[in-house]
């Protein structure tokens, strides 16, 4: 099955029901390819069009396919699914409406179609980022001896900082969803682990530390998410929330501003942490990077 065929098959589960009406825009020539394949995959009695042409008809679903992020004001943020077309060979699901979907039932497969496709090319674009990373793990002050884990690793950019800061004693394991992103972490040293952050592959209140970049605003429940972490990590162990860039200059990046209700702004993050199992110690959302510290309780 190709990459087309899998997310076309995911996009059909999440439409609506027929009969209905679904349109697709935001990528000139290509809209009719994809409304094309769409439609060879729906039930007859679903009409799919194409172009701006839903601004007038109401469709009961908007497909819009992104080439590259959109403005906050734009049709975009008005679509009830996204596909991101910026590699039109890989094309991934970046947004569901949860009137159509719960996101659990499509986080998962098109999570690791996006990551994928990327994994070859991630240290070259983001590599500059290390001492970032580093600095962020040294602040987390973990214990020599310990056990660290990077949920959501990647590439493995943390995995060298949390070796130097549990030292020769200590244990470092990784763990991704995304076969390829392990990949290449594997040229770094620790153990890895293929493995999802909402149902890790460890035992109860075994961790001394756990380091997430750019993981907890992506899952499909943050606080579900924090309680699975809070699960494998002992009393008074840390938790690291990160990202090399500071939340309005990612919001910026991508077209957006910045939300009260997003899941790293300071309330709903104070009110998930404390939630599953976690005090929050510190927050700093600086512009060169977003930094949480907290305590298992």
């Amino acid at each position: 099955m190709t990459r087309w065929q899998e997310m076309i098959g995911n996009l059909v589960d999440l439409l609506p029901a027929a009969p209905a009406t679904v349109a697709v825009d935001g990528a000139g020539d290509r809209n009719a390819l994809v409304a094309d394949r769409l439609a060879e995959a729906l039930d007859p009695r679903v009409l799919v069009t194409t172009g701006p042409g839903w601004r007038e008809s109401r469709p009961d679903a908007l497909v819009w396919l992104r080439l590259s992020p959109g403005k906050a004001d734009g049709p975009e943020h008005q679509a009830d699914v996204v596909i991101d077309l910026h590699d039109p060979d890989w094309p991934v699901i970046r947004h569901v409406d949860p009137r159509l979907a719960d996101r659990t039932r499509w986080y998962l497969p098109e999570s690791r179609a996006f990551f994928a496709v990327r994994a070859a090319t991630w240290d070259a674009k983001f590599g500059d980022d290390l001492p970032a990373y580093a600095a962020a793990v040294a602040e987390a002050a973990l214990p020599t001896g310990g056990t660290a884990v990077d949920v959501g690793c990647g590439t493995g950019r943390a995995l060298p900082a949390l070796r130097a800061a549990v030292g020769p004693t200590g244990r470092v394991l990784g763990v991704d969803i995304t076969p390829e992103m392990l990949a290449v972490a594997r040229e770094r040293a620790a153990t890895l682990l293929l493995g999802d952050a909402r149902r890790l592959p460890l035992r109860d209140a075994v961790v001394d530390g756990i380091f997430a970049a750019g993981l907890v605003a992506h899952l499909p429940d943050p606080t579900d998410g924090l309680r699975e972490l809070a699960r494998v990590t002992r009393p008074g162990g840390r938790l690291v929330i990160f990202h090399p860039t500071g939340r309005a200059a990612l919001a910026a990046r991508h077209g957006r501003p910045i939300r009260a209700d997003e899941p790293l702004s300071r309330g709903p993050l104070a009110t998930a942490t404390a939630a599953a199992g976690w005090r929050l110690d510190r927050y700093d959302d600086a512009e060169h990077r977003f930094l949480a510290l907290a305590t298992r309780v």
